[in-house]
């Protein structure tokens, strides 16, 4: 496997990256939702990151096949947050433990540095260590911890944030 990055589409991402997020649904803590989320729901997501300028950064092999996608939002709806984001990062099953978590999520700090942001913010379930061990070493620290959260597979789950704070932006403004 020798994975690639590539710009996501709608047109020719948004299956593939409804698959990866609808098996986190439903096997996992990474996503505290319940239901798979439908088709249809991409057209919205897709509109949410194309309007907001959010970048959707796949990795791919080698026959085009998207094996993992990162991207980011708002991380709060204030303008003193516009300076912020909150990311996220999933894998395809089939392609985990391979460093593709690792390879995006590095794409993402770049695009942050080039958007003159200034805080990359990643929720964590605070048992996923496998995800807590890839943003330390990429140089997130541990900035809190909300205990008993969110309530999932019949146990009380906690998120961990983890914030990476760059040296963007250049001149930060007001307003």
């Amino acid at each position: 496997m020798n994975p690639h990055l590539i710009e996501c589409t709608e047109e020719a991402h948004a299956p593939a990256i409804l698959d990866i997020l609808n098996e986190a649904i439903v096997n996992s803590t990474a996503l505290y939702d319940y239901v798979p989320r439908p088709p249809q729901a991409m057209a919205a997501w897709f509109a949410t990151k194309r309007a907001n300028g959010f970048p959707v950064i796949g990795a791919v092999d080698d026959s085009g096949r998207l094996l993992g996608f990162a991207s980011w939002g708002t991380f709060r709806a204030f303008p003193a947050y516009k300076y912020s984001v909150e990311h996220s990062v999933y894998v395809h099953r089939d392609a985990r433990g391979r460093g593709l978590g690792e390879l995006l999520v590095r794409a993402l700090i770049e695009r942050a540095r080039e958007q003159q942001l200034h805080v990359l913010v990643g929720c964590i379930d605070a048992a996923n260590a496998g995800s807590i061990r890839l943003h330390e070493r990429l140089g997130f620290v541990h900035s809190g911890t909300m205990r008993q959260i969110g309530f999932k597979f019949g146990r009380w789950l906690d998120a961990a944030f983890y914030q990476l704070n760059l040296e963007t932006p250049g001149e930060p403004r007001d307003g």
